[in-house]
């Protein structure tokens, strides 16, 4: 395919706070070096400074037309927000989450595994890494980041505070039925439902029941369990090889996915995708770490997440038409890793620029084969 005959994608870019604005950058390059070397599409930005900085100095974080904004676009690449002088409250309910629930975003897919080159800390994992292979699905849309509840006598001591879990059939249903999905295109074909239904005894036993609904329609095709999400926590580390495709609630997926990054090496290295699979409302892609205050502008963070978001944000725009070019990002990732080639967080002692150099010239080598 030649340049001028693929496809262009219109990005809306939210570099955000601390170190999110280095690895978007860093995102960027990489994404350039891929559609120079691959000729299979092309790729615009529009750039948003809805940060914390802006924030602090107009009082907002998104305008009022951010929806309309980001519909212009078809897909979302975001960096992270969170900066002290803000209460993370604000930031996640002015931005992150209206994006999410606004733009029907109520998958969210958070894949883990041992890149080469990275070290679990489970030792099992450390003489056969492929032990670890994981796509935990989240409940991205309602559960318990609903936003529903509030207080009274707020600033007294008798205050009291109510937050809302919110469960719905049709939102169950339709992520449980996405899991599925997720779990029967993977080899092995395995779903674990996680869930906490023995004390939280309405919304999360109308979750185990839609769970078994839609399961019956899987039964031959896809194996399935369930576990509880404290129990949920040791399984993943003494048995990391019994688990494939996870589905959980909100809550219980962003808590999960976020020791998953850890099992796996490092939080550094996590992607993540907010999906609308209707495909009507721009999808957006970050990596799950925070902005990290304290090593913001340094030239120290791990861009492997960014890196990795960015690839599984051209296998979505791609729709099946550049697996393997997204493969390939993921394999000059892989290639540079082995290599020892890593920031601090992975053991390493490389800049965030000296990897996404790497990785760059890995994406060259890989394009420039035969």
């Amino acid at each position: 395919m030649s340049a001028s005959s693929a496809p262009n994608y219109h990005i809306a870019s939210i570099p955000g706070d601390g170190i999110g604005v280095d690895i978007t950058q860093a995102a960027k390059t990489v994404l350039s070096t891929l559609s120079t070397a691959s000729k299979a599409f092309t790729l615009s930005y529009t750039d948003l400074d809805w940060s914390s900085s802006a924030y602090l100095q107009r009082g907002y974080y998104m305008p009022e037309d951010w929806a309309t904004q980001l519909r212009k676009h078809d897909a979302i690449y975001f960096g992270a927000v969170g900066w002290p002088s803000v209460p993370d409250h604000i930031s996640l309910w002015q931005m992150i989450l209206p994006i999410r629930q606004q733009m029907n975003q109520y998958v969210n897919v958070r894949p883990t595994r041992i890149l080469a080159g990275t070290k679990s800390p489970v030792a099992a994992c450390q003489k056969d890494p492929k032990l670890l292979d994981w796509v935990i699905v989240r409940e991205n849309s309602e559960g318990e980041y609903a936003g529903q509840g509030g207080t009274t006598h707020g600033h007294t001591k008798d205050a009291i505070a109510t937050e809302l879990a919110i469960f719905t059939y049709v939102g169950i249903e339709r992520i449980m039925r996405f899991a599925f999905e997720v779990a029967k295109s993977r080899p092995r074909k395995k779903l674990t439902m996680v869930t906490k239904s023995n004390a939280q005894r309405h919304g999360m036993v109308l979750w185990d029941k839609v769970f078994y609904e839609v399961a019956e329609e899987y039964k031959g095709v896809v194996e399935f369990d369930k576990m509880l999400v404290d129990a949920m926590t040791v399984r993943m580390v003494e048995k990391p090889e019994s688990m494939d495709t996870i589905v959980a609630t909100n809550l219980h997926a962003d808590i999960l996915s976020d020791l998953a990054a850890a099992l796996a090496g490092s939080i550094g290295i996590a992607p993540s995708s907010n999906l609308d699979p209707t495909r009507k409302n721009p999808s957006m892609f970050e990596p799950i770490h925070g902005s990290a205050p304290d090593i913001a502008g340094k030239g120290i963070a791990n861009p492997v997440g960014a890196f990795w978001s960015a690839a599984e944000m051209v296998r979505w725009l791609g729709n099946g038409k550049l697996d393997e070019t997204a493969g390939r990002l993921m394999q000059a990732i892989a290639n540079v890793t082995v290599t020892g080639v890593k920031t601090r967080d992975l053991g390493g002692e490389k800049s965030t620029a000296e990897v996404t150099d790497a990785v760059c010239q890995e994406i060259v080598k890989l394009f420039s084969k035969p």
